[in-house]
């Protein structure tokens, strides 16, 4: 039989969903079969430009095709604003689900909850890869200690500035996170038409870093107890750094605290901010900017002179559904997509870095730009709490909000901080 690859357009959604699946923790297939030919469903992530993952995918299937004859794959490349929609009516809906997805690492627990992703633990321990995953990428794909899909690549943060603009007024890159404050606020005095460092009070990921270097935590426990710590004197500490930032000395509230992650890189890339907190995946854009050339990037400070501020450790996995009919051949296909082979093929196509120590590594040593990125993860990067309620926690905007109450004046950090914590016990609450 002549093997293909398709890739399909978007399907529709469910007409109507029924009752969602109850958790699972059995590594075999929900449906009882386990089919060793036939078509398997894959869905992944849209990109902004899609043609150099799709070479990338299609190389990979035809490498799966020819090892399992008689095998079809489809796959379908989804809308990363639309997946929750998406994937909740697949877990619902079996006959229409795929059999491989990729997903979002801040989404595992709450897809474990609801049953839709399978248990691949065993298949996990007894991939000869997976003992150079680095060990914040393999806690993304873990629920109680069980895994539930392979890492595909991690995302973090770093400090992006201006190189013209510190020569011109004669500043040392920062070292702490006071100088970086400090550092901001002269250059805003000293140049009133840029923003000393672009911030957001949409920018959750980029204000994570603060709480975490100040000692400060989100969220306390464990498994499906959790507790919001972010009313915590350290956390608050954290968060006073964050939001001082907020002002005509800086960036103001104004303009400044609806902004997201992508605002503030977009403010930095056009020439309009000295300074960013800004990813790996960032530097694409930065480079197609008016900055091109004129920048540099260090790991963000953190409070301590010479030290690094936590990261948030981003990026996606890939799962296998409960669902799926062909548990063999989707574990098999999950490994070859999220590969050393195939991480790499992905860096140097879509600057992805890498989820393995040593294939970061690797991509560090080709490409300069990733070394402050990799000197970030190697310092040690923090998680959002294991719990299907970050979900709600995060699609609600309750640090957002947090951040833009005091950004505007309207609450003082203990007081937004104590709000935004109330939000999160009672998401924490509902998850059970």
């Amino acid at each position: 039989m002549k093997l293909s690859v398709r890739c399909v357009g978007p399907l529709a959604l469910a007409a109507a969903l029924v009752t969602a699946c109850a958790p699972q923790t059995s590594g075999n297939s929900a449906s009882g079969k386990d089919e060793k030919t036939g078509t398997l469903r894959v869905w992944l992530f849209q990109e902004v430009d899609n043609q150099p993952k799709e070479r990338v995918v299609d190389a990979v299937l035809a490498d799966f095709e020819k090892a399992h004859q008689g095998t079809d794959v489809t796959v379908e490349y989804i809308p990363v604003e639309t997946r929750a929609q998406r994937i909740k009516a697949a877990f619902n809906d079996p006959k229409s689900a795929p059999d491989v997805i990729e997903y979002g690492n801040t989404d595992t627990a709450g897809y474990v909850k609801d049953g839709g992703l399978a248990d691949v633990t065993r298949d996990f321990g007894s991939w000869s890869e997976a003992e150079d995953t680095d060990p914040t990428a393999r806690r993304s794909v873990t629920v109680d200690g069980r895994v539930y899909g392979a890492p595909y690549f991690v995302g973090v943060r770093a400090l992006y500035y201006r190189t013209d603009v510190f020569r011109e007024l004669g500043l040392g890159v920062p070292t702490s996170q006071s100088e970086l404050i400090s550092t901001a606020k002269k250059i805003r005095a000293a140049r009133p038409d840029l923003y000393g460092l672009a911030v957001g009070g949409a920018y959750t990921y980029g204000a994570m870093p603060f709480i975490w270097a100040n000692g400060g935590e989100l969220a306390t426990g464990k498994g499906g107890s959790y507790a919001s710590a972010i009313d915590s004197p350290a956390a608050r500490k954290g968060i006073e750094a964050y939001t001082s930032l907020f002002g005509d000395d800086n960036c103001p509230a104004a303009k400044c605290a609806g902004m997201g992650g992508n605002d503030t890189v977009t403010a930095f890339a056009s020439g309009k901010a000295a300074m960013a907190i800004g990813g790996d995946f960032s530097h694409a854009a930065v480079e197609a900017g008016k900055v091109k050339g004129k920048y540099a990037v260090v790991p963000l400070p953190g409070v301590r002179s010479g030290s690094i501020a936590p990261a948030f450790a981003g990026g996606n996995n890939i799962g296998v559904l409960k669902s799926t009919s062909h548990r063999t051949l989707a574990v098999d296909l999950m490994k070859r997509l999220a590969s050393k082979r195939t991480q790499g093929a992905l860096f140097d196509a879509m600057g992805f870095l890498p989820t393995f120590t040593d294939v970061r590594q690797q991509a560090a040593a080709r490409e300069p730009f990733v070394k402050p990125f990799v000197e970030t993860l190697a310092a040690g990067t923090e998680f959002v709490p294991a719990s299907p309620a970050w979900a709600q926690i995060d699609s609600s905007l309750v640090l957002p909000t947090m951040f833009q109450e005091i950004a505007s004046g309207k609450k003082d950090v203990t007081d937004a901080a104590e709000d935004a914590a109330r939000k999160m016990n009672d998401a924490f609450g509902s998850a059970g």
